[in-house]
C-alpha cells in the first residue's frame, strides 16, 4: 500500500469513526406514557418528526413520575412530564424520596385534566362515596396514582377505605369499569381521553366534580395545582361542565443532553405542529410562548438558545 493509499485509508477510517460518533450521539431515547393515553402515540410523532432532522428517538413506554427518575438517572435522555411532579422531582419531595438531578425544562405542551370516572349505576356521586367501592387507578410511579393518593388525603381516606385497589394501565381499568369490577376509574390526560370514550361506549358514565374547599386543599399539598373546566358535552351524557384539578405537560431532558440535539426536535415540533394537534387536538393552542412558560424547571440551555433566537425569551 502506497503512502497516498495509507493515508486515505487512514481518513476514510477516521471519517467512518466520526460519522458512527455522530450517529450514536443522534439517538436517544424518550420515555412517553402508558398505552391508551395520550403520551405514547404523540412520542411517536415527536419520533418522526426528530427523523427528519437526523435524530434517531426510541419510544418506550413510561410514566411521568418515572419519566423524571429515569432522565435524572441517565436511562432516558429525553421524556414527557407532569408539572406538578416534575417540580417535586427537582425539589426532592414526596412521592421522591431524593433530589431529581440533570432534569431540565425542554417545552410545555397542553393541559392535562385529573378526570374522576365512575359507573352511573355506582352509587356514587361524591369521592366521600367512594368509601367501601372497588377502584382503578394507574401503577404507582403514574402522576395521575400521586394525585389519586392525594385526593383521598383531602377527604380522610386512604387506598385502604376501599374494598379493593387495582392498580393497572387505561386499558384494563376500563376493562374492569365494564365488568363492574371497578366502580371508580381516576386518570390524568386529555380531554376528551380515549380511554374514556371506550367506557363511554359499553356504559352509562359520570364524571365528579371537586369541589372549592377540596381543590384548595390540594393546592395546599402542592402549589402546581390548577382549576380547569372539562366542558359539556366532552363526554356522551354529560350535559354540564365539570371543575377538575389540572397541570401541565411537558417535555424535559437531561440537563447534559446535546443542545443542538434539543434545539433540532423542537425546531421540528415547531415546523410539524400539525402532526402533534393530529394527536392532541388541545395543542392546536400551544404556540412558542406556551412551549416557553416557565414551569419551575430549569430551562435546557438548547431550549433557551431556540426561544430566544424566535422571540419569545
Amino acid at each position: 500500500m502506497t503512502k497516498r493509499q495509507t493515508l486515505a485509508a487512514v481518513a476514510l477510517g477516521a471519517g467512518i469513526a466520526m460519522t458512527a460518533g455522530m450517529a450514536e450521539a443522534q439517538q436517544v431515547r424518550l420515555m412517553t406514557g402508558p398505552q391508551g393515553g395520550s403520551w405514547y402515540p404523540l412520542g411517536g410523532a415527536i419520533a418522526n418528526i426528530a427523523d427528519k432532522h437526523g435524530i434517531g428517538v426510541q419510544v418506550l413506554p413510561g410514566a411521568g413520575i418515572a419519566n423524571v427518575l429515569a432522565v435524572s438517572l441517565g436511562r432516558a435522555d429525553l421524556g414527557f412530564g407532569n408539572s406538578i411532579s416534575t417540580v417535586d422531582g427537582v425539589a426532592g419531595r414526596p412521592p421522591f424520596e431524593a433530589v431529581a438531578e440533570n432534569v431540565c425544562n425542554v417545552a410545555t405542551l397542553y393541559p392535562q385534566y385529573f378526570q374522576i370516572v365512575v359507573n352511573a349505576d355506582s352509587g356514587i356521586e361524591s369521592i366521600d362515596d367512594a368509601r367501601g367501592k372497588s377502584i382503578a387507578i394507574q401503577p404507582v410511579g403514574n402522576t395521575a396514582e400521586a394525585i389519586s393518593a392525594q385526593l383521598f388525603e383531602v377527604h380522610g381516606m386512604t387506598y385502604d377505605d376501599m374494598s379493593r385497589v387495582s392498580f393497572v394501565s387505561y386499558t384494563d381499568a376500563v376493562s374492569l369499569m365494564k365488568d363492574s369490577n371497578a366502580q371508580m376509574f381516576t386518570l390524568g390526560t386529555t380531554v376528551p381521553a380515549s380511554a374514556v370514550m371506550d367506557l363511554a361506549s359499553a356504559r352509562s358514565i359520570k364524571l365528579l366534580e371537586l369541589p372549592d374547599d377540596k381543590f384548595e386543599a390540594m393546592r395546599e399539598l402542592n402549589p402546581g395545582y390548577s382549576k380547569l373546566t372539562i366542558a359539556a358535552g366532552s363526554y356522551p351524557g354529560q350535559d354540564a361542565d365539570v371543575d377538575v384539578v389540572g397541570y401541565a405537560t411537558h417535555v424535559i431532558a437531561r440537563c447534559d443532553l446535546d443542545e443542538d440535539v434539543v434545539y433540532q426536535i423542537l425546531e421540528g415540533m415547531v415546523e410539524d405542529m400539525e402532526d402533534l394537534v393530529s394527536i392532541v387536538r388541545v395543542m392546536s393552542d400551544t404556540t412558542l410562548e406556551v412551549m416557553a412558560t416557565d414551569t419551575g424547571v430549569p430551562l435546557h440551555p438548547g431550549a433557551e438558545r431556540f426561544y430566544r433566537d424566535h422571540g419569545v425569551m
